[in-house]
C-alpha cells in the first residue's frame, strides 16, 4: 500500500492524539468530587460533554448548578478521605516543617503539594465528633473509628463509579 506525503501526515497525527489520550484515567471518588464548592470548580471538559466522557477523563460531573463547569476536576486524592478537602478548608494541626511523621502522630492528615497553605490539617470528621454538611452527615460507626456515611436526599453529584460507602459525602 503506497502512502504518500498527506497520508503519512495523517497517520503521524493520529498516532500523536492517541498516544496523548488519556487512557482509562483513574476515577475520582465521591468525596473527591462533592466537596468542592460550585464556585471553585475548573473545568475538565467541553461544552455538551456527557457524564461517561467526563468520568474516561479522571473528572467529576454535576449538571445540577448553572453557570458553572458541569465536567470539572476532582480535589486531590489523599489516603484517607477524611482528609479530601478544599485548600481553604484545611484547619493548622501543626506547625512549619512538622514531618509527616509527626503529623500523622497527632492524627492530622499530610500534605504539601500545595505552597503557603497549611500541610498539617485537621481532617474533615475527628473521632466521636458529627460534622453536618450540604451533602449529608457522617457519623461514627459501630467499630473503632469506622465512619459511615449517610447520603443526601436529592443525589445530583456522580462520581467516576466509586461508592460513598466509608466516608462522609460532603
Amino acid at each position: 500500500m503506497d502512502m504518500g506525503p498527506r497520508g503519512l501526515q495523517l497517520l503521524a497525527v493520529l498516532l500523536a492524539l492517541g498516544l496523548c489520550a488519556p487512557a482509562g484515567a483513574q476515577k475520582p471518588s465521591a468525596c473527591q468530587c462533592s466537596r468542592i464548592e460550585a464556585s471553585h470548580r475548573k473545568n475538565c471538559g467541553f461544552p455538551g460533554i456527557s457524564a461517561a466522557e467526563c468520568f474516561n477523563t479522571g473528572c467529576c460531573f454535576d449538571s445540577r448548578v448553572p453557570n458553572v463547569p458541569w465536567c470539572f476536576h476532582p480535589l486531590p486524592k489523599q489516603e484517607s478521605e477524611q482528609c479530601v478537602m478544599e485548600v481553604a478548608a484545611r484547619k493548622n494541626c501543626g506547625y512549619p516543617g512538622i514531618s509527616p511523621q509527626e503529623c500523622a502522630s497527632r492524627n492530622c492528615c499530610f500534605s504539601d503539594t500545595i505552597r503557603n497553605v497549611p500541610w498539617c490539617f485537621f481532617p474533615i470528621l475527628n473521632q466521636g465528633n458529627v460534622r453536618a454538611g450540604r451533602g449529608g452527615v457522617g457519623v461514627l460507626g459501630a467499630g473503632p473509628g469506622r465512619l459511615q456515611a449517610r447520603p443526601p436526599s436529592a443525589a445530583g453529584i456522580v462520581s467516576g463509579g466509586s461508592s460513598s460507602e466509608g466516608h462522609s459525602p460532603q
